[in-house]
């Protein structure tokens, strides 16, 4: 089920880094009024595309090297 995989992220942990994101030219922000309210919505740009692949990356790297860590582990060797 999908909603068990979510993970839940405070506001505290998610703004900072939107921001940084936008600092660093990832993100595109911008905002459209929704039901009588603003909504703030947040584009990838070029260069954040550029960093996800990377970010990607290097987490499957790092993942595969821990899941080799843990069978190692369980086979003894």
């Amino acid at each position: 089920d999908r909603r068990q995989r979510q993970m839940c992220i405070r506001d505290s942990t998610l703004y900072p880094v939107l921001r940084r994101l936008q600092k660093d030219e990832c993100l595109m922000v911008y905002d459209m009024e929704f039901g009588g309210r603003n909504r703030r919505y947040y584009k990838l740009t070029e260069k954040g595309e550029v960093q996800l692949r990377l970010y990607k990356m290097e987490w499957k790297s790092y993942s595969n090297k821990i899941t080799l860590l843990f069978e190692e582990g369980r086979t003894g060797a």
